[in-house]
């Protein structure tokens, strides 16, 4: 909570301004009431129509500044709590942003969607409400008692009993409900992710007649959702009664001691009006504070997930520099990783590709391919041995200077709703006739001449638009337009015809000599001409070597290939 208070510090001359004119309007309705027992004790009694016009006119005056201050403070309350949310909620988009994967991993992404939205939502709340009414309760609270004490001191002893008791009964439910919304927060979380899950895949639920199974799932944890939501209203519903019932109590005990003491003479009727009416007034602030701890319970919940976020540490230290001596541009030294530190998902790898050399990589499901590449993007770090690029072990370069280096495709990549060209260019500096370059190696040329607007032609967001095939050559144009270093290809020609796919090859050799490139493929047609192939399984590479060396040596590549190929091994 203290790490968001931090956030309002530039607006806090605003919000200084703001309790100052919310304190100055309770203080102006705070002497309404005394001014009425005034007028019914000795202006009415005089018979002075005057005065009582002055003091009538006063009241009014009161009235309208009480007004005007609250309307204007609660604008002023509405600008500045956005103002604080907007920064939170940019602070906290950036935090995600540069989040390592195993980060994000742990937090779980429907888990920042939900920090993102409900809990910043909350946090706006609370300090829209702070500034409303957390000055104008106390105020209307302490400055009641305290005006009571002038009219009659017996009368506000009964209220000074009955005060403590509300905020006892306050209290103990506000600490019993800050779990309660945790958790509900945690189950929002899980019902995001279904939402997500299933606006993803929309299509394959409705092809394999899953929507009856997708709706029972949805509403499994919307219920949970909504068992905890009652939880905490049934909770919380306990604390406007409690405070009512204490509160009316006492206002019967202030109305029989008040009679006592106005037949005995101790007190004026007036006084006695003007009491109930403070009386009235200590009671709604009371409901009211109430209510601010509902919103105080549920926004230090969203406060401490928001902090949770804002005060990760980069887990992935750039560590100092010390490069070796080799010829190999892209280096793995005895790699081991595993993603549960338990049981390896890649046990010790290892291999070496000179410049403008081509890896392909093949192998089951599971097998640890894209694991792979994720270590060579430094996605994850790996638990044992090295992995270099020119000699450096990756960790020791800086992140933006080493994701320079590459142009990525990977195995479920995105298109944003924008042109074709800024889906190419995604949000770098390179020129049309380098997208179009790009575009012609990547075999996306056809796909673009054939739109209505080539390059400027709009793409709807996750390219629904576009066939898979057409999708994955405009992510294979972005991936080409930077003219990348070290290019890999996670099965990014899945959905390419044989004749596309040898086009592709056959662009890449002759284009980007200079490019080192990584292949994940599913087809050995797409691997087979490449410098070095690992073949893995369950983490291990059980055959390594060029097509020719792995047909003769490596039984389990030799029956893929036969397999793909109809038995024809050639070159």
């Amino acid at each position: 909570m203290k790490r968001i208070l931090r956030y309002c510090k530039p607006v806090w001359p605003l919000m200084t301004l703001t309790m100052i004119v919310k304190f100055l309007a309770a203080v102006a309705e705070l002497f309404i009431p005394k001014i009425l027992a005034r007028i019914i004790d000795e202006v009415v009694p005089s018979g002075q129509k005057g005065q009582i016009y002055l003091w009538g006119g006063v009241m009014l005056l009161f009235s309208l500044f009480a007004l005007g201050g609250n309307i204007f403070a609660n604008a002023m309350s509405t600008k500045t709590s956005a103002d604080v949310t907007c920064r939170v909620r940019q602070d906290l988009f950036t935090r995600i942003s540069y989040l390592s994967a195993p980060q994000v991993d742990r937090l779980t992404v429907s888990s920042l969607v939900s920090r993102l939205t409900s809990d910043t939502y909350y946090i706006n709340e609370m300090l829209a409400r702070i500034q409303r009414i957390g000055v104008r309760a106390p105020i209307l609270i302490i400055g009641g008692i305290l005006i009571t004490l002038t009219l009659d001191p017996v009368l506000t002893l009964v209220l000074v009993c009955i005060v403590p008791l509300v905020f006892a009964v306050v209290f103990n439910i506000t600490k019993k409900s800050i779990p309660i919304y945790i958790s509900e927060q945690e189950t929002l979380d899980r019902l995001v992710r279904v939402v997500q899950e299933n606006a993803a895949g929309v299509r394959v639920i409705k092809a394999l007649s899953k929507t009856e199974h997708e709706k029972a799932r949805f509403n499994a944890v919307s219920d949970e959702l909504v068992a905890k939501e009652k939880k905490a209203g049934a909770v919380m519903s306990v604390s406007g009664p409690s405070t009512t019932l204490l509160l009316n109590l006492g206002l019967c005990a202030v109305i029989v001691v008040g009679a006592f003491r106005v037949n005995a003479g101790l007190s004026q009727p007036g006084k006695i009006l003007a009491f109930l009416t403070y009386f009235t007034i200590i009671l709604h602030a009371m409901i009211i504070m109430t209510r601010i701890y509902v919103q105080l319970s549920r926004s230090v919940a969203s406060a401490r997930r928001i902090s949770e976020v804002l005060e990760t540490t980069e887990e992935r230290p750039i560590l100092p520099s010390d490069p070796i001596q080799t010829d190999a541009h892209v280096l793995f030294d005895h790699v081991s990783f595993s993603y549960n530190k338990r049981e390896d998902n890649l046990q010790d790898i290892s291999f070496a590709l000179k410049r403008g050399q081509t890896l392909g990589i093949i192998g089951p499901t599971g097998s640890g391919k894209s694991t792979l590449v994720q270590l060579l993007l430094r996605f994850y770090d790996p638990d044992k041995g090295a992995v270099r690029i020119d000699g450096e072990d990756i960790r020791s370069i800086p992140f933006d200077r080493l994701r320079q280096k590459f142009g990525v495709v990977f195995q479920s990549d995105f298109v944003m709703s924008a042109t074709l060209a800024e889906n190419m260019a995604f949000l770098r500096d390179i020129d049309r006739e380098a997208l179009t370059r790009a575009a012609t190696h990547a075999q996306a040329s056809l796909i673009i001449n054939a739109k209505e607007g080539g390059l400027d032609a709009p793409v709807t967001s996750r390219g629904t638009n576009l066939s898979g095939g057409e999708r994955q050559r405009v992510l294979l144009g972005r991936a080409l337009a930077g003219d990348p270093e070290i290019l890999i290809l996670d099965d990014s020609s899945s959905a390419l015809d044989y004749k596309t796919d040898l086009e592709l090859r056959l662009a890449l050799h002759r284009h980007y000599r200079h490019t080192t490139s990584v292949i994940i493929a599913q087809r050995v047609s797409s691997i087979k001409h490449a410098d070095h192939i690992l073949v893995l399984d369950d983490g291990k590479v059980i055959g390594q070597g060029t097509h020719e060396h792995l047909l003769a040596n490596c039984p389990s590549y030799a029956e893929i290939a036969r397999v793909q190929m109809g038995g024809v091994s050639y070159a």
